[in-house]
């Protein structure tokens, strides 16, 4: 049995898990879980190779799903909301899929992958860009870095630079080692396209708890000599959006709605994310 690195954030109400993105950790959540703590128990979970949680190999789905379960019956949570950012919310709906008893409901916070093989031209240069920087050592500016790019988010800095420093290992001498480092880094990444490849409709089929899909309601900011990723993100954003509102009508357990906050909505909009999933669970049955 390997546990993970949780954070307990107590409070009393309906158990919650909260699960983090690729490259990040569970300080990500920091202050959304204060403000979810008001109404539920709150744990907030590293995964596999991230944070600090142990490293897994091979890195897959299955495996962190089971550590997952293991860790939280090792801190008495037989049943819970999970909930998952990005990656995490990929691995929530896995984790619901596999544990039907344990899982009451999932969340899953703009966590679809980029759509079947071919189906959105332009997205295959995402994963070449993904794999080319997956595990790299940093510069030792990588923290100011990442509170800058944070900025065009409107994210203040005070969080960034937390979240930041939460998701990497610093070398001596200087630099951080970007995590997961590279072997498992790119198995995390074949996992996502294994997924993404079966499309959201096919990869959500069989999933019989209910299930709050949220997907980011305003883009990415532009980037100089990006314009291919923007227009790649529209197509995306619009394909994805037409999916889900379809599978909100003919699937009863299924809940679709959008944030006003880009991609890394748990950080930019987290008293929004907050209200959301408390809202979510305040309307489930039993």
């Amino acid at each position: 049995m390997k546990l993970l690195h949780v954070r307990d954030h107590t409070g009393d109400g309906p158990p919650l898990v909260l699960l983090h993105g690729a490259g990040r950790s569970l300080a990500d959540w920091d202050t959304a879980a204060a403000a979810l703590a008001a109404g539920h128990r709150v744990l907030a979970v590293d995964l596999p190779g991230h944070g600090r949680s142990p490293d897994v190999s091979p890195w897959a789905i299955p495996t962190v799903v089971r550590h997952i379960a293991d860790t939280l019956d090792a801190h008495g949570v037989p049943e819970a909301v999970v909930v998952g950012h990005s990656l995490g919310g990929l691995v929530a709906v896995e984790y619901a899929r596999a544990h039907e008893g344990k899982a009451r409901a999932a969340v899953n916070l703009d966590g679809f992958w980029w759509g079947r093989p071919g189906e959105y031209p332009g997205a295959e240069r995402v994963g070449e860009l993904l794999r080319a920087s997956a595990g790299a050592v940093a510069s030792p500016g990588y923290i100011e870095e990442q509170v800058v790019h944070a900025a065009r988010y409107g994210i203040p800095s005070d969080r960034a630079e937390a979240a930041a420093r939460a998701a990497v290992r610093a070398i001596p001498g200087g630099g951080w080692q970007i995590l997961p480092e590279r072997t498992a880094a790119l198995e995390m990444y074949g996992e996502l396209d294994r997924l993404g490849a079966l499309g959201v409709t096919a990869w959500l089929d069989g999933v019989k708890c209910p299930l709050l899909l949220v997907q980011a309601g305003r883009p990415q900011p532009s980037s100089p000599a990006m314009e291919w990723f923007d227009d790649l993100s529209a197509r995306f954003a619009q394909g994805l959006s037409a999916e889900l509102a379809e599978l909100s009508r003919s699937q009863p357990t299924i809940t679709v709605t959008q944030i006003d906050a880009a991609h890394p909505m748990v950080l930019e909009a987290p008293e929004a994310v907050a209200a959301l999933i408390s809202d979510f669970v305040r309307g489930l049955p039993g």
